[in-house]
């Protein structure tokens, strides 16, 4: 009975399983019971009561600052949590927007037959991604930003509608008035209409094969309904958003000189110098991502689409590129993925991202090493599931479909 046990491949296989799962709860227990244990023999416990604990160290002012209204002495060690939460989803979603569009851009100017194109694309492949990110930060952050004039002293960026200096970026805020809330609100609907356009389009050229011109329709009705609406608040209460333009002060004692932190908005270097590094960095990879997929398609798909007199771009755009995408999005989402994760990188030039902002001052201050790393790790680990769950469900949705 047993020797039968111990050929049966099956019974072998389901051993197998549940040994490695116990193996696997043991080292668990086993690592628990000993950080418990250290960590009763520094006389330490284990909790998060420290949350509620008032921060007492400054935060760069950033988006995150503004939406908890962080207040040294006031705001909690939660409050300081969530706004590494946010500052680090400010980057990672902005920047993978950008690097994006970045990336399938120069990957398909490396398959160009325009020579200057093909050659520029290239040198910026090979360069970007072979220098270290790190080494990209600091360039941007102190080679370039420290490089630009000084506080009192400013660069004009359109005109006098921006201007950099040392201290950062500064351009137009909007302020939101009277029936602001109706023009965001339309500004959403267009959105929504011109997916469900999109799709309707889809739908109709597999059916029927009728391309609509689609890009013009949505630009129509992302363009048309909202300054509709714009106008017709604008006729009847007034403008509902306005435009803060910078003001750069001359005059007056010296401290003062310089940008005024009471109009326009500041994106300060340390967010600009990481969104660069991030962006510009990972863009080199999802163009030779973007490149392996196209060139995995074979030259007859795009020699029969320009027999039956498509042109160039539309080959590219409704024949090689969805075919590329089932090679394409499994690689590149492990680049989203890494963006992500760069991101704390932030702590070399003091950007108050998670790790930074956390990992870093909190840290110092409250010592509780394993919680906070605990719950850093979490975060993390929560992005990368979110964002692997919604390529797959991409992936899902563009493959194709045998008949």
């Amino acid at each position: 009975m047993i020797q039968n046990l111990i050929f049966d491949k099956r019974f072998r296989s389901i051993a197998f399983q549940i040994f490695l799962f116990l193996t696997v709860i043991f080292l668990f227990y086993w690592f628990a019971q000993n950080a418990s244990n250290n960590i009763s023999a520094r006389g330490d416990k284990f909790g998060f009561d420290f949350l509620n604990n008032t921060s007492g160290f400054s935060i760069l002012p950033t988006l995150g600052t503004w939406l908890f209204d962080y207040q040294v002495g006031k705001s909690t060690y939660l409050d300081v949590f969530f706004i590494g939460i946010v500052n680090t989803l400010v980057i990672a979603i902005t920047g993978i927007v950008a690097t994006t569009f970045l990336g399938f851009l120069i990957g398909i100017f490396r398959l160009s037959n325009n020579i200057i194109l093909k050659f520029f694309s290239s040198v910026y492949i090979e360069m970007f991604r072979n220098i270290p990110l790190l080494i990209h930060l600091f360039f941007w952050y102190f080679a370039v930003l420290r490089a630009v004039p000084g506080k009192r002293e400013k660069i004009d960026v359109l005109g006098s509608y921006a201007g950099i200096n040392v201290t950062g970026l500064y351009i137009p805020k909007p302020l939101f008035l009277d029936g602001s809330g109706i023009f965001l609100f339309s500004i959403i609907i267009s959105i929504i209409l011109a997916f469900v356009m999109s799709s309707y389009a889809s739908r109709l050229r597999i059916e029927t094969g009728k391309q609509l011109p689609l890009f013009q329709i949505n630009i129509g009705i992302i363009f048309i309904i909202p300054v509709t609406v714009f106008t017709f608040l604008s006729l009847k209460s007034g403008f509902p958003v306005e435009l803060q333009s910078p003001e750069f002060i001359t005059d007056g004692p010296k401290l003062k000189q310089g940008f005024s932190r009471n109009a326009g908005m500041n994106i300060h270097p340390e967010m600009i110098a990481l969104w660069m590094a991030l962006v510009l960095y990972t863009a080199a990879f999802i163009a030779e991502i973007v490149r392996a997929g196209i060139t995995a398609i074979h030259k007859g798909q795009t020699e029969a689409s320009l027999a039956t007199g498509m042109t160039k771009s539309n080959t590219l755009r409704l024949i090689i590129i969805p075919q590329a995408l089932r090679v394409i999005v499994p690689p590149l989402t492990s680049q989203y993925l890494n963006l992500t994760k760069n991101s704390s990188l932030a702590v070399a030039i003091a950007y108050p991202e998670l790790v930074s902002v956390f990992a870093g001052t909190a840290l110092n201050q409250v010592g509780r090493e394993i919680e906070m790393i605990f719950m850093m790790a979490l975060v993390y680990l929560t992005f990368s599931l979110i964002t692997s769950l919604f390529m797959n469900w991409f992936n899902y949705r563009i493959k194709l479909v045998e008949r």
